[in-house]
């Protein structure tokens, strides 16, 4: 017996408070909805978004995107060699940090997973300390060792290897949470120890998305070693900055596609590396 729309019409007449959510769930969204459209509107006065002040910034935008074109091109390999350098050391900030942050994290995700760690006070507190870490943006870290070491790229490093310290060890204790018993209740069936199960039940079901993350994450740091440079932290960022300040916007704009350039090989090449890892969606259909 199949259920008509006069039927539904009738069972709303009859019943309308079943069709309808209820009265106090109606005034939550109404309030919700009331308080977010509030944000906006508080944000947009108190920030003083107005459309002439936007249409002022998009003409000026305009001017200065002008003074980028035509690209500028570099006429010595002095003057190249700087640059390239500069993306050198942009690239092995974001390498060194990426991998000094992977290699503390590694152990304390452990103590982080439940799975792994059976005391709730340790693990626990093992997480907030994984928050206190990740609350410090890699920028305000930058800032911090450039006033202890001084300028040059260690200041990014270690401001990209304490930043990545936390954001590695939640990614990889949550990774560690995910992986199955079966393999582990295997080798402790066959007499393996705690060690023993953790490294042949957990590690092989763990190690190719800890080596995913840490591809993403070398990608992400990429990027934040360039404005990692303009703050005084060395690479390209830090070229870059000079530039902009000199007014010397066609050179710039040269830069900042070397930059894309540079990304956009570097996800390529990690996009390849993860396929060969841990497959590719085509692999599972």
């Amino acid at each position: 017996m199949s259920v008509t729309d006069l039927d539904i019409a009738r069972a709303k007449a009859t019943m309308p408070l079943a069709f309808r959510a209820p009265l106090s769930v109606r005034l939550r969204r109404a309030a919700l909805w009331a308080g977010f459209l509030g944000l906006i509107v508080y944000c947009i006065w108190a920030f003083d978004i107005t459309p002439a002040r936007i249409w002022t910034g998009m003409q000026r935008f305009g001017d200065v995107a002008g003074f980028m074109f035509p690209p500028y091109v570099w006429k010595s390999w002095e003057a190249f060699s700087e640059i390239l350098k500069g993306l050198g050391e942009t690239l092995s900030m974001a390498f060194l940090g990426t991998l000094l942050g992977a290699v503390f994290a590694f152990p304390l995700s452990f103590l982080g997973a439940k799975n792994i760690n059976r005391l709730p006070f340790l693990r626990l507190s093992v997480r907030r300390g994984y928050d206190i870490i990740r609350a410090f943006e890699t920028l305000i870290l930058a800032l911090i060792f450039i006033r202890a070491f001084g300028l040059g790229p260690l200041p990014g490093i270690l401001a990209i290897a304490v930043s990545e310290i936390g954001t590695f060890a939640k990614l990889f204790s949550e990774a560690i949470e995910n992986t199955s018993e079966k393999p582990v209740e295997g080798v402790k069936a066959s007499g393996g120890s705690r060690a023993q199960q953790i490294r042949f039940g957990t590690l092989p079901q763990v190690l190719p998305v800890l080596f995913s993350i840490l591809l993403y994450n070398f990608e992400s740091n990429v990027r934040s070693g360039t404005i990692l440079g303009i703050v005084g932290a060395g690479g390209i960022g830090f070229l870059l900055s000079d530039r902009i300040s000199a007014y010397r916007w066609d050179e710039a704009w040269s830069i900042i596609f070397l930059i894309i350039l540079m990304v956009y090989v570097i996800d390529f090449l990690s996009a390849k590396i993860r396929a060969r890892i841990i497959g590719d969606w085509g692999s599972a259909k």
